[in-house]
């Protein structure tokens, strides 16, 4: 018993360091690019010998497999609970829904953002599985959802002709991987609403991408006001209402 505190300052304090690893390495990313992220750069930064922060993550692969297990939970966490929190009965404000928090946490988790979507690491090895299996899921999964509503909430209002455009899929047009998530989840949906998935994400991460490279910057003052009106398009072209 006499040793437990100080075993617990030394496991507080591991967890602080740890954690300032991982923001200095996201600092270091914003600052340089992917290729800033070193153990001996985020050393430095900390004030660290490279020996110690060995001790915390043994090989630069480890961190990064470290920071993206991080941010993709965060960014699952976030879409689940947007579309825990939107009307079952509303398919177009559930699918806005979900398409604004995947925006505002892209926009508040830039870093974050361009290490799962954006610039690779270079020299980077991803274990086998990958860094965040179980993230990368629920992630493909809530895409999925969004077909799975709108192709519902089309039907329901005579209007499946919008969802189920681009026909004539068959289920050998996928990658396998991709339908062992999808499939399970929704053993409803035909070939042609997996397209409809990745439609439907080609439209919402093309402008989420182009404004956290900065590329809408010059372009427009109101990106905000354009991701909403490509919502309202979509949801509209998929023949659901507001």
């Amino acid at each position: 018993m006499a040793g437990t505190p100080s075993t617990g300052r030394r496991e507080r304090l591991r967890i602080e360091t740890t954690a300032e690893i991982k923001r200095t390495a996201l600092e270091l990313m914003r600052s340089g690019g992917p290729d800033a992220i070193t153990l001996r750069a985020i050393a430095r930064e900390m004030g660290m010998t490279a020996n110690a922060i060995y001790g915390y993550f043994a090989t630069r692969d480890d961190l990064v497999t470290a920071l993206v297990a991080d941010v993709y939970t965060a960014l699952a966490d976030a879409l689940d609970a947007a579309w825990a929190a939107s009307a079952q009965d509303a398919p177009a404000r559930r699918i806005q829904a979900w398409a604004h928090a995947f925006r505002g946490w892209a926009l508040a988790n830039p870093e974050g953002f361009r290490l799962i979507y954006g610039d690779p690491v270079p020299g980077y090895r991803a274990p086998e599985g990958g860094a965040a299996p179980d993230a990368a899921r629920r992630v493909c999964v809530g895409i999925a959802a969004l077909a799975d509503t709108a192709w519902d909430g089309a039907a329901g209002a005579g209007a499946g002709a919008g969802a189920g455009a681009g026909d004539g899929f068959g289920w050998e047009d996928f990658d396998p991987g991709l339908l062992d998530k999808v499939r399970p989840a929704f053993p409803a949906l035909p070939p042609a609403g997996v397209a409809l998935a990745l439609r439907i994400w080609g439209h919402l991460h093309g402008l989420v991408v182009l404004e956290v490279y900065g590329h809408l910057r010059a372009q427009t003052s109101a990106p905000d006001k354009l991701f909403r009106a490509e919502l309202t398009q979509l949801t509209r072209s998929l023949g659901l209402q507001d």
